[in-house]
């Protein structure tokens, strides 16, 4: 996930994988995970998560494996199983190693198929509900299998795992979504759901596209229930909510100017 610098300042002001069975807290080092790093690394198992450290005090790790837990549970309520694995290194360098990913500035944490990378820098930035919020939303990434090979829209995407996210987190809509609301106080209103270019690195409303996508599916669940937000989540509005995306967009910008005018 990537925290544009106003939602991040936001979570930093607050009080603020594919499925698959969940890791058992006496089950095994999953064997790639061995030998991440040159040296020892430190393990620490939570309730049903695994969280693999290098360089990393103990007592971070541990408080890193509790959040796993809450956040595996928020998903399972929401999903269902996911396998809770967490890599936390000691710098942004390894982290993007790891991931094999090119540029990583901005970021707190990011999901690959199987797993969460923790940035050190980034995540240290985050509040306490910051933390919650981030490693909820990876991992609902991890259990979903994020977009599917392009299968699912980016706002689909993005904005579930943010509903995740958010969904417990006790959070005022208008705290969470500052930069969208300024606008729609403004009588801005986005003409269209956000697409791939919206959440590109360094796109001038990245933060806007994060709030946008996380209302969509807000409204989704508000309206029609969480279980046809999961349906939908794979398949397409017409099948799914009875509706054109045209009816949708509408929905969602009355929806806007509702909660954020």
């Amino acid at each position: 996930m990537s925290v544009p610098k106003g939602r991040r300042a936001v979570l930093t002001g607050m009080l603020a994988l594919i499925s698959a069975a969940p890791l058992a807290g006496g089950g095994p080092i999953p064997q790639d995970t061995r030998g991440l790093w040159p040296g020892a690394a430190t393990v620490v198992r939570g309730e049903r998560s695994l969280v693999i450290g290098h360089g990393v005090p103990y007592g971070s790790l541990r408080d890193l494996a509790s959040r796993a837990d809450r956040a595996r549970r928020g998903v399972e309520e929401i999903w269902g199983p996911v396998r809770a694995v967490i890599l936390f290194p000691a710098t942004d360098a390894e982290a993007a190693a790891l991931a094999g990913a090119g540029g990583t500035g901005g970021l707190a944490a990011l999901a690959t198929s199987d797993r969460v990378i923790v940035l050190p820098s980034g995540y240290a930035r985050l509040s306490e509900v910051g933390r919650d919020v981030v490693i909820t939303h990876e991992l609902t990434h991890v259990a979903t299998g994020a977009t599917r090979g392009g299968r699912v829209p980016m706002w689909m995407s993005e904005g579930f795992a943010d509903y995740v996210g958010y969904r417990d987190a006790g959070i005022a809509v208008r705290t969470v979504a500052t930069e969208l609301a300024m606008e729609v106080r403004d009588g801005i209103l986005p003409a269209r759901l956000p697409g791939p270019g919206d959440f590109a690195p360094g796109a001038p409303r990245l933060a806007q596209a994060y709030e946008e996508a996380w209302l969509a599916c807000r409204l989704i669940a508000e309206r029609y229930g969480e279980k046809a937000l999961v349906r939908l989540y794979g398949s397409d509005v017409g099948s799914t909510l009875g509706l054109s995306e045209a009816s949708l967009v509408g929905a969602w910008r009355d929806y806007l100017r509702r909660e954020l005018g």
